[in-house]
């Protein structure tokens, strides 16, 4: 029978570090964005997700920024979920991410296993980890709970034996979601349940992708003919399969820069993928047909590919490409979920072999795809997938037993908000912390609270009940600082600007407020009022600070980084050099303020000095997917000279071709 228990996992690893406490005001930093002309011929199902209300903030989660790249023996909490065929490892306080699927009987991994925990900049909040299995609700790109707990706990399984449930709030649409994990006896696939619910009055977009890392070695298997072709050049095209632009490109290290193919399956076809060695060993993955996307992401053989594979694993270690599988066709469409309706399916992983020979005969892509579906359908029918979700429907609303991890509060917070409850995943009241606290407060007496002791604001709640309530409540600073990131992430940018300036009259603190001002007026090309604001918060902030604890570090380092490029933006060299110089010494050393320091140097004409900086190699943990940072310093402080391997992450060709 199936067995659940709970084990640690101890790895190399980067600590996570502290939330940014400064509100994510600025637009969405995501790469996946199309130029319009690509929307010009695409099907108009497509173009209508497309373009139905695309998430613009990360509000109401803040940005993780706080890790870095040094590394120590760090213990993992993890689920073990195991028959006599599989074991699959859970990591519950990284967003549920399956670590590692064993297959017992020919002792193989069947996923890439990352053998470090190295966050970086990936999730549309930032940190996110590499390898494994994880689970994208929110937005395009990957989910900000990627490094954030989830709750767990035991439930009774379709055939009676245990599974894993895993349940959270997603705060960018305010969706709750649950996973559900079991292994049938005997079998040789995880099974995965996935339910999504809207329990608003108003239809939600839904976005969910499951991303499944595997050595990159192998060739990638899906019933099409055709892909939409997604490069970092912001295009969206339809190309051929396997042979495009003369290559197979269903073998990831073929493709030179990192690109997604978004397989176009025929409706009534089997919804699966696979990647398969050169022996013809390797995962499929298969649901049923609510999940109708699949994808493969490689980073290619070029030169910024292979950096980043050294920066989110380990070098010598091998790489990894992504299958993955979705609600639509490509990940940047959402899908519809009506009012109090609710998505749900069963995905299924397991071991396939096939003949090796028929699946990498390059002349006979029909013959390769169909040896790989027949397999599969030996080792796990069509029809059984359909039976196993059909068979699990009924078990998705069980209470959960035994709690295995314990998530955030906020799902706690709207539960008592709205009074529903949610079948089968409770946000019980005894997950509120400190963080919801004074909503709480809000909520039941009408006034938000102001903070005993000075510091940071704690974090905004944006959707509209909360905002409605904040537009009520006394106009005290901390409401008035409220409102205004609520009236800001509402659109409403004039309103958020006179909320801020009436709790700037009133407020004890100052710098919280220039600072969302700055903001403001940098978004509207106010270059000089920008800075002017932020040297004035940056003073005010640093007059504040009551010692070098993480929480004023963490603030002085977020605040001091955004001042100093809106100053030297703003052609203040001379300011943004004093901003520098009161950084705390351990915030000036880390590779993100290494590389400001440069860009200072340069401004001030101190060109060999700002060379000998770069020379002397720092790494930016925070580096952000398709920054082009790096390169452009380089070719402006060493004119002429090639960039470097170690600072090359150029994610597309120079000329925009594939």
């Amino acid at each position: 029978m199936t067995v659940v228990r709970r084990e640690v996992l101890t790895l190399p690893g980067a600590a996570l570090g502290p939330v940014n406490p400064l509100p994510p005001l600025r637009p969405l930093d995501e790469v996946h964005v199309l130029d319009e002309r690509s929307k010009e011929d695409l099907p108009l199902d497509m173009a209508r997700q497309l373009g139905w209300r695309p998430l613009r903030s990360v509000l109401p989660e803040r940005l993780r920024d706080g890790y870095g790249r040094e590394r120590t023996s760090v213990a993992l909490d993890a689920l073990v979920i195991e028959n006599d065929r599989l074991r699959a490892t859970v990591l519950p306080g990284l967003g549920g991410r399956v670590a590692s699927l064993f297959h017992k009987p020919t002792g193989r991994e069947l996923l890439y296993r990352n053998p470090v925990f190295q966050p970086a900049a990936f999730a549309l909040n930032g940190a996110w980890f590499s390898g494994g299995i994880e689970w994208n609700i929110g937005a395009t790109g990957h989910s900000t709970l990627s490094c954030a707990p989830l709750h767990a706990a035991r439930v009774t399984a379709p055939d009676g034996g245990e599974m894993i449930r895993l349940w959270e709030w997603e705060r960018l649409r305010d969706l709750p979601f649950q996973v559900d994990l079991w292994l049938p006896e005997n079998s040789d696939f995880l099974h995965v349940g996935v339910r999504i619910r809207n329990p608003h009055e108003k239809p939600a977009p839904v976005y969910w992708w499951s991303n499944i890392a595997v050595p990159e070695e192998r060739r990638v298997l899906a019933p099409a003919r055709e892909a939409w072709h997604f490069g970092y050049e912001h295009a969206l095209r339809r190309v051929p399969v396997p042979q495009y632009d003369g290559t197979d490109r269903t073998y990831p290290l073929n493709s030179e820069f990192p690109a997604d193919y978004f397989y176009e399956v025929q409706d009534g076809r089997r919804r699966w993928i696979a990647a398969l060695d050169e022996d013809g060993q390797g995962l499929a993955q298969t649901s049923t047909d609510a999940l109708r996307g699949r994808k493969l992401f490689l980073w290619g053989s070029g030169t910024g590919g292979r950096r980043w594979q050294e920066w989110l694993t380990e070098p010598g270690t091998g790489g990894y490409a992504e299958i993955q599988a979705g609600l639509a066709r490509t990940q940047l469409e959402y899908v519809r979920l009506e009012s109090a309706g609710e998505l749900s399916w069963l995905e299924a992983y397991g071991p396939l072999s096939a003949d090796a020979k028929t699946v990498h005969d390059t002349g006979s892509w029909d013959g390769a795809v169909a040896e790989a579906e027949e397999r599969l359908e030996q080792a796990l029918p069509r029809a059984a997938v359909q039976d196993a979700y059909e068979a699990w429907l009924p078990h998705a609303d069980a209470e959960p037993g035994e709690r295995l991890a314990v998530g955030s509060g906020w799902g706690a917070l709207e539960v008592l908000r709205t009074g529903e409850k949610l079948s089968g995943t409770p946000f019980d009241e005894s997950t509120l912390d400190e963080a919801q606290a004074p909503w709480r407060e809000l909520m039941e007496t009408g006034v938000f609270p102001e903070p005993r002791r000075v510091g940071a604001p704690g974090p905004t709640l944006v959707a509209p009940p909360w905002r409605d309530m904040l537009e009520t409540a006394p106009a005290r600073p901390l409401s008035e600082y409220h409102l205004g990131v609520a009236q800001w992430h509402a659109g409403d940018r004039a309103q958020a600007v006179r909320s801020w300036e009436r709790g700037l009259e009133l407020a004890a603190s100052d710098w919280p407020f220039l600072r969302c001002l700055a903001v403001a007026d940098a978004t509207d090309g106010h270059r000089e009022r920008a800075a002017d604001r932020y040297v004035e918060a940056f003073d005010d902030l640093c007059a504040e600070r009551r010692d070098d604890g993480e929480a004023w570090v963490s603030v002085t380092a977020a605040l001091g980084r955004e001042a100093i490029e809106a100053l030297l933006l703003a052609g203040r060299t001379a300011k943004a050099r004093g901003v520098w110089t009161r950084l705390h010494a351990d915030t000036r050393a880390r590779g993100r303020f290494r590389l400001l320091e440069v860009q200072i140097l340069a401004a001030e004409g101190e060109v060999e000095k700002a060379r000998q900086v770069l020379e002397s190699g720092f790494e930016v943990a925070d580096l952000r997917e398709g920054a082009e940072t790096l390169g452009e310093v380089w070719a402006k402080v060493v004119p002429g000279e090639p960039l470097p391997a170690r600072y090359d992450f150029r994610m597309r060709p120079p000329s925009g071709s594939a």
